[in-house]
């Protein structure tokens, strides 16, 4: 590779041998040309402020004595000044570079004498020496410059592959992008130091501005108070001036006023101290009673324990006997001691376990906590059931609504009531439950989501509803009359005849019989309006709730007279057994068990009193959110949750009573609510929108053939009755 010597400019670097190469011989007209026109520029340029000599520049710092002769071989210093204006015969253009403080005093000393003239011609010298230095410099750089891309293309010229030549070029490209970028930021850099620094210019200046104000109020405060201690002092020296005696009354009065000041002052610190002892022994009571607190909750705990632990020993002994009372090697008199055992502990009917907590028979919305059964040869199995429920509850309740509480508390923090809006994180919290407190707040929101375009049209529909069915009796207003006292008997709140809920729902019920002509009063309408009214507490929105499910939720047709889409519904869900749960499915089929039998109950009022309170609300919560796809999950997962208990039985009888009320007796919701969204995925929706299609086609079809059989029927029956007519007037006249 070919290198020059590095620090070498001027003749030095001109006479070093070089290698010869193609771009030996390169021209640099253009920086010529470019320097050529720098130097005519410059000679233009007019200095008033200069006075140095020819080689010193504080532009240059970095060039160092330059050789004299690169200035004289490319331009000629002028002639110096005529001899005889210059008396001390000295110019400054013809100064030795190597003596710059004797041309600097000989310039001072002279130039107070010499005449215009000349000094105009010793100005102009001194602009050319100027001209000359800056010229030297540009040459130097140029010179540099030269040499820089002479190594540069000796060193591109005496790589021998191509690939090293264009790694070279490459390396030369990234080194000219960084500088470029450095250059770049620097100029960031300082528009944003420039910025930087002409905001705290402006600060500065605000600031000395209120300083100045503040110094000349100062000074205006002080003249004042001079002024008023002058007159102070005038009135008080002369004893003839008229202020005199007030001016002394004024400073007793200020005496006592100080003297009052002081006492309060110390009625202040000694409120001080017994607020001190105050808050001390207040402090020491809210220990206390944070402690007693604290015990009183463990001792709560415990009791809740306590009973959880009575609840399983009283399971497991009915258990025993039971087992007992279906063992066939028992005396005849043992069997009869196990069936007086088993009636005393029927008999107590829970009264020794709720001794308790009293309060605990009903739940916040006024469900029996642990339910009656009908079924009298499997109250044994209820009650067992029950006492797992009560059990389950007493020792996880608290332990699953705290966090749930905590999460929905973080999702309506800050949010309006209308500011909800449908997300999937809203779905999974729905999904989980809706605690109490906020259960009523979300339910109006999806009820006035679903109902939205309706409601708008007709903000008073209700009220004009209401009135109608005042005025007008509706033909199913004594069907709702009759249904009113068979709503949720089992609720406090409408156990009573003249409960207000009653009166409530029964206005809510009329004025959906004018709201939808179509549908008018369907038995199992009064149940899905009660469960609204207990939520929502408010009659109005309690009607936007049915008019949500029956009108938009519900598929159409629901609850019309021939019910064709609940009985398509029922076909849909046998299908997904068939998938989903197999065995179940086969075990059924075997044995000639109609589900549909129990379902269809399910699906008409959504699990109302077939599911404990503390379950069927959440599935409610879910329900109003993503529609009838939630029923299906939820059927299925009931299913699912005793399968065991399904398959051991073989009677079909027994089955039947089984599923009247194994639903009651599902004591963990939480597993439920996991079999229902997690285990019987996948469940799109899609699919149970065409197998309800496919079904709701296919009963059309048979009603619509059925329709025609009936009508068959009674035409071939008329026809049989004229057929009969006719003998017996022939028989009659004969005779």
């Amino acid at each position: 590779m070919l290198r020059s010597p590095v620090g070498l400019v001027g003749e030095e670097a001109a006479s070093t041998p070089a290698q010869r190469t193609p771009l030996a011989s390169m021209s640099i007209k253009h920086p010529l040309i470019q320097i050529q026109n720098s130097v005519h520029s410059l000679r233009k340029r007019t200095s008033q402020d200069s006075s140095q000599s020819i080689f010193y520049s504080d532009v240059l710092p970095w060039i160092t004595d330059p050789p004299n002769n690169t200035v004289s071989s490319e331009h000629p210093a002028p002639p110096p000044p005529d001899p005889a204006g210059d008396p001390t015969g000295q110019g400054s253009g013809r100064e030795s570079p190597s003596r710059p403080d004797r041309s600097r005093r000989t310039k001072t000393r002279g130039s107070s004498t010499l005449p215009p003239r000349l000094q105009q011609e010793k100005q102009m010298l001194m602009e050319e020496v100027k001209a000359q230095k800056e010229l030297v410099w540009i040459l130097h750089k140029a010179l540099e410059a030269s040499q820089l891309e002479k190594r540069t293309c000796a060193e591109f010229l005496a790589e021998e592959d191509e690939q090293q030549r264009l790694e070279l070029l490459r390396h030369r490209e990234r080194q000219a992008a960084d500088l470029r970028a450095r250059l770049e930021e620097t100029k960031m850099e300082a528009e944003t130091l420039r910025r930087i620094l002409a905001d705290r210019d402006a600060q500065v200046a605000e600031l000395q501005e209120n300083v100045r104000l503040l110094t000349e109020k100062n000074a205006a405060k002080q003249q004042v108070i001079v002024k008023l201690s002058d007159q102070v002092t005038s009135c008080l020296s002369d004893p003839r001036h008229p202020d005199s005696s007030s001016t002394f009354q004024n400073l007793q009065t200020h005496k006592q006023l100080q003297q009052q000041i002081e006492n309060l002052k110390d009625d202040m610190e000694a409120y001080k101290t017994q607020n001190k002892f105050l808050n001390s022994e207040i402090y020491q009571l809210t220990k206390l009673w944070r402690k007693s607190s604290e015990q009183e909750r463990s001792l709560m705990v415990k009791c809740a324990y306590l009973e959880a632990t009575n609840c399983q020993v009283e399971s497991r002994y009915l258990g025993v006997l039971r087992k007992l009372q279906d063992a066939k090697s028992l005396a005849p008199e043992q069997q009869e001691a196990v069936q007086k055992m088993i009636e005393d502990a029927l008999r107590g009917e829970l009264k020794s376990v709720m001794k308790l907590s009293v309060d605990r028979d009903h739940d916040e919305y006024g469900f029996k906590i642990v339910p009656d059964y009908e079924v009298e040869d499997m109250k044994l199995l209820a009650k067992i059931q029950a006492l797992e429920i009560r059990s389950h509850n007493l020792l996880h309740q608290d332990r699953m609504e705290r966090p749930l509480l905590g999460r929905w508390a973080q999702y309506l923090a800050g949010r309006s009531q209308d500011d909800l809006c449908p997300s999937p994180e809203l779905k999974a919290l729905l999904r989980g439950g809706v605690p109490r407190e906020y259960r009523q707040r979300v339910w109006r929101w999806l009820v006035r989501t679903r109902t939205r375009t309706i409601w708008e049209r007709h903000p008073q529909r209700y009220q004009q509803l209401c009135e109608k069915s005042r005025t007008s009796p509706h033909p199913a207003s004594r069907q709702i009359q009759l249904d009113l006292h068979r709503t949720l008997t089992t609720n406090q709140n409408f156990s009573s005849p003249l409960s207000p809920a009653l009166q409530q729902l029964r206005r809510i019920l009329l004025a959906f019989s004018w709201q939808n002509p179509a549908v008018g009063y369907c038995q199992g309408l009064n149940r899905l309006a009660a469960i609204a009214l207990l939520v929502l507490q408010d009659e109005e929105d309690a009607f936007w709730c049915l008019v949500a499910v029956v009108e938009v939720i519900m598929p159409q047709d629901y609850y019309t007279q021939n019910l064709v889409a609940s009985q398509a519904d029922q076909r849909v869900l046998k299908d997904f057994m068939a998938e989903k749960l197999p065995r179940l499915a086969a075990h059924f089929e075997g044995h000639g068990i109609d589900v549909s039998l129990i379902t269809f109950n399910w699906f008409l009022v959504v699990f109302v009193e077939s599911l404990p309170s503390d379950i069927l609300l959440p599935v409610w919560d879910a329900f109003l959110y993503e529609g009838t796809k939630v029923i299906f999950r939820y059927a299925l997962a009931l299913f699912k949750y005793k399968e065991d208990d399904l398959l051991k039985i073989q009677d079909s009888v027994e089955i039947y009573q089984y599923l009247r009320f194994f639903t009651k007796t599902i004591s963990d919701s939480r597993k439920l609510t996991a079999i229902a969204f997690s285990d019987m995925n996948p469940f799109p929706r899609r699919l149970l929108r065409n197998r309800r299609a496919l079904h709701l086609e296919r009963l059309q079809g048979e009603l619509q053939e059925l329709e025609e059989q009936q009508r068959e029927f009674v035409t071939e029956s008329a026809e049989r009755k004229d057929k009969e007519l006719e003998t017996a007037s022939e028989d009659d006249d004969e005779l």
